[in-house]
């Protein structure tokens, strides 16, 4: 399936569009001019928060987020990089990039500015801005939590360079910059020259009725689709003979028409190496189109390693251009690889993009995604799953159950050598339906034989169910009488053909009512009692680019209007290969959270309420390649799916599994379990002290770290939110909040920061760094959030007894000048007054001062207009070091 079923791929247009963007938390003047009247909103702000329509410097000033440019910089990229430190000594810079590398940023790297003969080192590079944003904001992914800050660069290099190698090694997105990068080697070109071979030895006749045809197969991200689609194959010579009668020196154009003529037919296989082909003479072979079709052919042919690298070079070079669809894709390669925290954040700005689409509402918020996505890592695997003797070297998928001892399946098995038909998509047989028993001890297929001569013909047939008496059939073909039958743009779509069993032969199948030329059908499943049908369609009212739809089937055999199973289920991608026992409906689908390709989902069914918020099944049922065709016996609670993940034998394998049943499971198994190490050096910390804290802050447990740095705290309450508090000398406390799962382990690694690190040097004044500290409106006394802040400052003073500082807190310039200074000269004593209440001598603080505005950081005086932004970098307290 991982490339058949890719054939039912629609590739729809997805535009951008303009969201609202939350304000930052900060004080705001609510009332008169008279007074500095500040209010603090500290309902926290996601991190990812961000407006497609803001510009890099609005979303920066709102996360206060450092940043500045430069421009004119030779060999420098456009772009966005996150910097780490300036240095000018060749030497600190080069034990710095490598302690980096170290720490896992392998592609850290410096940018000199001639200017001032600085040089620059940065973590990572991106060409958006917007994700630079998201990259700093998120602590690129909890991995680097020192100072830092964005540089922009403009007027330099345009992304990609502009004499770039296409022959060069294609490196991981994740590790910053890279330039334009593709995977050169020379594709095989020995399995085309046989397909060349085997279709000139065709009949002509024979050749004028065949096409590429939808595949009746998987879907995408690692593709796989059943309802797939293709162009009618046209009979030229230049398509009969072989790729590798190219000559090296023939035309590149020539090159890409047929490249191109291979792609529009669906033909990837041969689209790939060819668009392979051309990007390696370069020129203007290198271009946006090319590359993105490139991507594009592995993709839908579910090489999702190969489809990495070239949306990759894409990204690099035309980040800013890619469409919505695109970016959609390239998250889905990168799950396909395991990549899942870069996946995160391209997911993070495709949804950004799809927000306000007219009538494509996301089903879950980004947090909401992100956390589903981690549970389902980290998610218990309670199924036993196994490879079946039955898989081949080609697709074998959608198994069905026949009756209790026998499963229908469907198969591209080569079992006619000399006469067998390629399908043009991926250079394989036509899929027939196959019949196999069930061996009962332990439960593979044996056996197989091929079903009804009268069911299989020489184009695909595939995903069938059977009625509760076995005398009725239906499954999916392509739209085929004498001939493949095509609309006007020249695509075969597939239908639902229905067949009866008579004197215990099958008959001649026919199609259904609700099939049409100009759409596919596919993947019926009928329900226990016979009298409802699922399918799978692309028709007129789909909300995706494939959605679940059902019919009631009357007694006398026909059928109602079909009826879209609703949001709940269908998505704006791709939903398939449904299966409904009853009580259940289990399908898949790429358009939910998952973890790459296609995922099964299962969603609980009530007569009156409808079908139930759908839910992942989790690992190892799921992986990240194409997970799909799932089907259960829920008594003995065993059954199979097909999967093209890692390890099997062909393209698309069918697994058996058995669920655990519900007495195997642990009555309590909700635990959290983490490893504390040092966050610079990322070095474990053993008996480090870790604490379990209720919601009011109440210790419940406590232990320490294990010598390789792990904790656990078992048999906790069920979907409860607790407080990890982490105490180490030497240390900053770190207090994490974490809510229980079900059954299930909860991982929350902690990174701890030594307290010198909250002391540093900016403008040449030294100075205890803490969090913005926040005070209600019009009030000078301590909140409990200021009061950690103000408790980290602490612990930094007694660990270095000799530290004297004073205390600085100023106002923006709105209100009373007078007024101004009066509130913050409070807010700096109530300050000092709270250190001093936690045991550090009064003579350590030289002096609390409230400055007002007289020391603004910028031009917000009111002489011109200033967001609320600007505001808020004057309200701020400092602790300046006066002695270490």
């Amino acid at each position: 399936m991982k490339k058949l079923i890719t054939a039912f791929i629609f590739l729809l247009s997805l535009g951008s569009f303009a969201q609202d963007f939350e304000n930052m938390d900060s004080e705001e003047i609510v009332t008169t001019a008279e007074t500095e009247t500040e209010t603090v909103s500290f309902t926290p702000v996601a991190p990812e928060t961000f407006s497609i329509t803001e510009t890099f410097e609005e979303a920066a000033n709102r996360h206060e987020i450092p940043h500045r440019t430069f421009s004119g910089l030779s060999g420098t990229e456009n772009g966005y990089y996150i910097i780490s430190g300036v240095f000018s000594k060749e030497k600190t810079l080069n034990k710095t990039l490598k302690k980096l590398r170290k720490k896992g940023f392998d592609s850290a790297g410096y940018i000199v500015n001639p200017e001032n003969d600085l040089n620059y080192v940065y973590l990572a590079y991106y060409p958006f801005g917007l994700e630079a944003v998201d990259a700093w904001a998120s602590n690129l992914d909890d991995t680097y939590t020192d100072d830092k800050w964005i540089l922009e660069i403009e007027d330099s290099v345009a992304i990609g360079g502009e004499e770039v190698d296409l022959n060069e090694e294609a490196e991981s997105i994740e590790n910053g910059i890279a330039p334009l990068e593709a995977v050169t080697e020379t594709s095989d070109l020995s399995e085309l020259e046989k397909i060349g071979a085997v279709e000139e030895a065709m009949e002509f006749e024979e050749i004028q009725t065949e096409a590429t045809i939808a595949t009746v197969t998987n879907v995408v991200p690692e593709t796989e689709t059943i309802l797939e689609t293709e162009i009618e194959e046209e009979i030229e010579l230049e398509t009969k003979a072989p790729i590798t009668n190219i000559a090296e020196t023939a035309d590149k154009t020539k090159l890409l028409q047929r490249a191109d003529h291979y792609f529009d037919k669906m033909w990837y296989t041969e689209a790939a190496d060819l668009y392979e082909q051309a990007l390696e003479k370069g020129g203007k072979n290198r271009s946006k189109d090319v590359i993105q079709k490139t991507a594009d052919s592995y993709y839908f042919n579910t090489n999702m390693e190969k489809a990495y690298e070239w949306y990759n070079v894409l990204y690099e070079n035309y980040g800013k251009e890619m469409s919505s669809e695109n970016i959609f894709k390239y998250a889905h390669s990168l799950k396909g690889t395991g990549k899942y925290a870069r996946s995160k954040r391209l997911m993070r700005l495709y949804n950004k993009k799809m927000k306000d689409a007219p009538a494509s509402e996301l089903a879950n918020n980004v947090q909401e995604n992100e956390t589903a996505l981690d549970n389902i890592l980290n998610s218990k695997k309670d199924f036993e799953i196994k490879n079946l003797a039955v898989n081949t070297e080609y697709s074998d998928f959608s198994p069905m159950f026949l009756d209790s001892n026998q499963v229908v399946f469907s198969s591209a098995k080569d079992s006619s050598f000399f006469n067998t038909r390629r399908y043009k998509w991926n250079d394989q047989p036509y899929l027939d339906l196959y019949v196999a028993k069930v061996n009962e001890e332990s439960n593979d297929l044996k056996n197989a034989l091929k079903f009804s001569k009268k069911i299989n013909t020489k184009y695909h047939e595939a995903s069938v169910t059977f009625s509760p008496d076995n005398s009725t059939m239906y499954f999916t073909r392509n739209n085929y009488g004498k001939k493949l039958k095509r609309d006007d743009k020249g695509i075969n779509h597939l239908k639902i053909y229905k067949s009866t069993k008579v004197d215990n032969e099958w008959t001649e199948a026919v199609e259904v009512s609700f099939n049409s030329d100009d759409y596919s059908t596919g993947h019926p499943a009928l329900s226990p009692d016979g009298k409802q049908l699922y399918f799978v369609s692309d028709m007129p009212g789909s909300l995706g680019k494939t959605d679940i739809f059902v019919v009631d089937v009357t007694e006398d055999g026909s059928f109602t209007e079909p009826r879209n199973l609703g949001p709940t289920i269908n998505t704006e991608q791709r939903e398939m290969f449904p299966f409904f026992n009853g009580t259940k409906m289990y399908f898949s689908s790429d358009g939910f959270t998952g973890l790459g390709g296609l995922d099964v989902y299962e969603s609980a069914y009530d007569a009156e309420e409808g079908f139930a918020e759908v839910k992942n099944l989790g690992q190892p049922v799921n992986s990240n390649k194409d997970d799909f065709s799932y089907i259960i016996n829920e008594e003995n609670q065993q059954g199979y799916f097909a999967s093209n993940r890692e390890g099997g034998k062909g393209d698309d394998d069918i697994y058996s599994f058995k669920r655990l049943m519900l007495e195997e499971v642990p009555e309590n198994n909700n635990a959290i379990a983490g490893v504390v190490t040092e966050m610079v050096t990322g070095d474990i910390m053993p008996q480090a002290l870790v604490q379990l804290l209720d919601e009011n802050g109440i210790k419940l447990k406590e232990m320490t770290t294990e010598d390789d740095g792990s904790f656990i705290f078992e048999d906790l309450n069920d979907s409860t939110q607790y407080t990890l508090k982490t105490v180490e000398p030497k240390f900053i406390d770190n207090e994490r909040l974490v809510t229980t799962t079900v059954n299930d382990t909860v991982k929350v690694d902690i990174a701890m920061k030594r307290l010198e690190e909250m002391i540093a040097i900016e403008d040449g004044i030294k100075k205890i760094k803490t969090e913005m500290i926040y005070f209600n409106f019009d009030k000078s006394s301590i909140r409990p959030d200021a009061a950690k802040e103000l408790d980290k400052l602490v612990s930094v003073m007694k660990e270095f007894p000799t530290i004297v500082i004073k205390v600085e807190s100023h106002t923006d310039s709105r209100g009373t000048k007078s007024y101004n200074e009066y509130l913050s000269d409070k807010r700096a004593k109530s300050t000092r007054d709270y250190i001093i209440s936690q045991g550090i001598d009064a003579n350590r603080i030289e002096s609390a001062t409230g400055y007002g505005e007289n020391r603004l950081l910028n031009d917000c005086n009111g002489s011109s207009p200033c967001s609320e932004a600007d505001h808020l970098l004057n309200r701020r307290s400092e602790f300046i070091i006066l002695n270490m």
